[in-house]
């Protein structure tokens, strides 16, 4: 091996260990995760009913079926952020929240989860259609869209299972252009549906 040659290789070392070191030192970006954050709804204007809801976890659209934040400016585009996250799907933060929101109320009997073995008199499904983003030259803004369904348990007529169907939208403005700021204006979003859906569901089931 000549001179030149091994010369090479002891800079080419030194340099690796150096990058080495310097790669160890510098910290790598750290994912954060959000989640939901609210009081339930307080509704005292209407009485209890002897009712047990059964909620099945919602469905998600496709492109919000992931825990990463979307986010999306103009039309027929999605984005989403690597280092912020939702610490669950939003599928599963809408059934948790939306149930924990119609149990606290105190409204009905019981709320049994996906996968209870007790009986029940009506069933919950529904669908989270939009979860995002939304981006604005004067401010961001979060966008929740769902759609519920309201079914009879025992009803042998398909035709007359179904008792409701309505989709709910809200926007709130974030007060932040951050992922906490948009984690709390989604809390707003989805405080404000889940109490506009227990007056909805107390509404169609106190004649039955």
């Amino acid at each position: 091996m000549n001179r030149n040659m091994k010369i090479f290789l002891f800079c080419l070392s030194v340099f690796l260990i150096i990058a080495g070191c310097i790669d160890l030192k510098q910290p790598k970006n750290k994912i954060q995760y959000y989640t939901l954050e609210y009081s339930s709804p307080s509704i005292t204007d209407l009485k209890s009913l002897p009712v047990t809801l059964k909620i099945e976890r919602f469905s998600v659209a496709p492109a919000y079926n992931t825990n990463r934040i979307i986010y999306g400016g103009k039309s027929f585009t999605r984005n989403e952020y690597f280092y912020y996250k939702w610490r669950s799907n939003p599928a599963d933060l809408v059934t948790y929240f939306l149930s924990r929101d119609i149990r606290e109320s105190g409204l009905f009997k019981a709320v049994l989860p996906q996968g209870s073995g007790f009986p029940f008199s009506y069933m919950l499904e529904g669908s989270v259609d939009e979860f995002f983003q939304l981006d604005a030259i004067e401010s961001w803004n979060a966008v929740l869209s769902l759609t519920i369904t309201l079914m009879a348990a025992n009803e042998p007529d398909v035709s007359k299972s179904v008792l409701f169907q309505k989709s709910y939208s809200v926007k709130k403005a974030c007060k932040h252009k951050n992922p906490q700021g948009l984690a709390q204006a989604m809390s707003l979003a989805m405080g404000e549906i889940s109490k506009k859906v227990i007056r909805d569901i107390h509404s169609v089931l106190k004649n039955r």
